[in-house]
């Protein structure tokens, strides 16, 4: 080894081949293969004495977050390859084999996207097979699915399989040299304390791979307790959509064409079927983006929530054909964005979710007349998405609560309703990603489509368009105005003096008392636990140590959030105007909530002094 890199020599050693997956261990052998692009890059890298990429790689270790693991492709501890699937897969069967007494007659779940990536070896399907020969290898039965599927499929198959916990290999819309490794609970949600940690700490417990089993891709093959549950779990879940559908005789004769595109992954397929499912003609599907493409090479990025810019072929192919409503699914479908033709609106987040709520209570009343039913009914949001729910379950009767961001507060406080013989008709997160019903605890671009398609065919019978319908429903509850975005940094030191300094703004302790000239009147610090509004000053949030969100509330009746991505070296920041009803020069609400906006980034990140790079879409 060069000078200096001597420290790094158990680490390349593990990363190269592990003791018993080497090439001396396996020569004669065809069973396996270990992943000789990983193993070429981290010999290229000792070869050019590059210290800092090594360290870099080889110095840390993922942590489970918001969507379990996530990381770019390729050699390194902190990366997702081969290696590191292998070792979650062990930390993961070691903590469920404690848990679970039954685990070797549950099994677990296993499904996959559409990512890959030439130069590392690595693709979802490639790591979803190692992880099946992880469990498989310690005679656990695992339910693979057999090609690609949406992201909610595999939280859908925990639930109706019984399985003790459900793994997806996606890195949902990241960027193409992302992957990830995302885990479910036996109770459908995405895990969350304390499982994340015991699981990580099972990880660090035992990093050499037991076996060459767990190198062998081919062991879903051969072994007896491999199942594959595509067609069950396809036909069940769409049998199930069909609870969503309310008014299929409209939707036979719906005059609306719709456009879909699944962003170059797994979504083309599924929401055909969904389609049919509730009696549309299947959707015009985007030629250049409706095949899988671990390039995305159509699209700058492939999250839909970047709207028109990255919409744009969506939105040429539906001219062209004189299409109605266009519907964007993100690479593992979980997501949807949606655009309707009036001037080509692309409605946020926040505004399918007000239209998506509405239609939910609309048709829930629909089918329980009775008042008294709606003691029981629940919307959920996360903290930082839009108040309309809250707005709506003011005036019609239900219940609104809020969760801390990531659908896996969503997902289990689901759970925790159910118990109780609670309802949730409908929940959402800012950022496009819905769930109508309950079918899975989890969002779903699948099942969203198709709930959006027919309320489109619905209001179009009624003469409405789906922007007109947003405002009458505004008039109602009142105008709720928003404001979303980021800015990119890259340096995690810097991030944590950004917030320091806001929790340190006016002296030490103490936050920003202004914004835009506007007064702050309440603080709440979910990164601390702390609340100006209780009487305790404590969070009724769960405290989230491990990630940055701080809200402040203005006199005004704006609310502003700055939180860090959980999954992307983002900060993020939210803004909301949340008027009353019958307030409704929406451009002076606009104006306002713009003047906010501009000094929470101006002031409170300062962006030029940090160096961030704000966001150009």
């Amino acid at each position: 080894l060069p000078p200096g890199l001597s420290r790094f020599q158990s680490s390349i050693s593990l990363l190269q081949s592990s003791r018993s997956g080497s090439p001396q261990h396996d020569a004669g052998s065809s069973c396996f293969t270990v992943n000789q692009c990983t193993r070429a890059q981290v010999e290229s890298l000792v070869a050019a004495a590059r210290l800092d990429d090594l360290r870099s790689r080889l110095c840390s270790r993922m942590s489970f977050g918001t969507a379990g693991l996530r990381a770019p492709m390729g050699a390194g501890f902190n990366r997702i390859n081969d290696l590191t699937v292998i070792q979650s897969t062990q930390g993961l069967f070691s903590y469920l084999s404690r848990y679970f007494a039954d685990l070797s007659s549950r099994g677990v779940v296993v499904g996959f996207d559409t990512r890959g990536q030439e130069e590392s070896g690595c693709s979802s399907q490639r790591l979803a097979k190692l992880t099946a020969a992880v469990m498989l290898s310690r005679d656990v039965p695992v339910h693979l699915f057999s090609t690609f599927v949406p992201t909610p499929y595999v939280p859908y198959a925990v639930k109706k399989l019984g399985a003790a916990a459900g793994v997806m290999i996606t890195a949902s819309h990241n960027p193409k040299e992302d992957n990830g490794y995302k885990v479910y609970w036996c109770n459908s949600a995405q895990i969350g304390s304390p499982h994340d940690k015991e699981i990580l700490l099972n990880i660090e417990e035992q990093l050499e791979p037991w076996s060459a089993s767990c190198w062998d891709e081919r062991l879903v093959e051969s072994s007896s307790l491999r199942t594959n549950p595509l067609t069950q779990i396809n036909s069940c879940y769409m049998e199930e959509l069909a609870s969503l559908c309310f008014h299929r005789d409209l939707n036979s004769s719906c005059p609306l064409r719709f456009v879909h595109s699944s962003f170059h992954g797994v979504g083309h397929v599924f929401v055909q079927q969904a389609f049919k499912t509730f009696g549309f003609a299947p959707p015009i599907p985007v030629p250049e983006q409706k095949d899988p493409d671990p390039n995305f090479s159509s699209v700058r990025c492939p999250n839909p929530e970047e709207g028109e810019s990255v919409l744009r072929l969506s939105l040429l192919l539906a001219e062209k054909e004189n299409a109605t409503v266009v519907l964007a699914t993100d690479p593992d479908a979980d997501r949807l964005a949606v655009a309707e033709k009036c001037g080509w609106k692309v409605f946020t987040g926040n505004e399918l979710a007000a239209l998506l709520g509405w239609w939910m209570f609309f048709n829930w009343k629909e089918n329980h007349p009775d008042p008294a039913d709606t003691e029981g009914v629940y919307m959920l949001a996360t903290t930082v998405s839009s108040k309309i729910l809250q707005a709506f379950a003011r005036m019609e009767g239900f219940h609104f609560e809020e969760t801390l961001p990531g659908f896996k507060w969503i997902g289990n406080r689901i759970h925790e309703l159910s118990k109780t013989g609670h309802s949730v008709i409908f929940a959402f997160e800012e950022s496009i990603g819905f769930l109508c019903g309950s079918m899975v605890p989890e969002k779903d671009g699948v099942s969203s489509a198709a709930v959006v398609a027919e309320m489109a065919a619905y209001l179009h019978n009624k003469n409405l368009s789906l922007n007109q319908q947003l405002h009458n429903i505004y008039r109602t509850y009142g105008y709720h105005v928003a404001e979303t975005s980021y800015v990119i940094c890259n340096d995690p030191p810097t991030i944590q003096k950004i917030f320091n300094r806001i929790r340190n703004f006016d002296g030490e302790r103490s936050y920003p008392k202004m914004c835009g000239g506007v007064r702050i009147i309440h603080v709440r610090d979910a990164t601390t636990g702390y609340d100006s509004s209780q009487p305790d000053l404590r969070s009724v949030l769960p405290v989230s140590r491990s990630s940055q969100m701080i809200t402040f509330t203005l006199q005004n009746g704006v609310v502003a959030t700055l939180r860090t991505s959980g999954t992307e070296p983002k900060i993020k920041y939210y803004t909301e105007f949340c008027a009353a009803p019958g307030k409704s020069d929406v451009s002076s609400l606009e104006e306002e909530l713009r003047k906010i906006t501009t000094a929470l980034l101006d002031d409170f990140l300062e962006p030029e002094r940090n160096n961030l790079i704000r966001r150009c879409v």
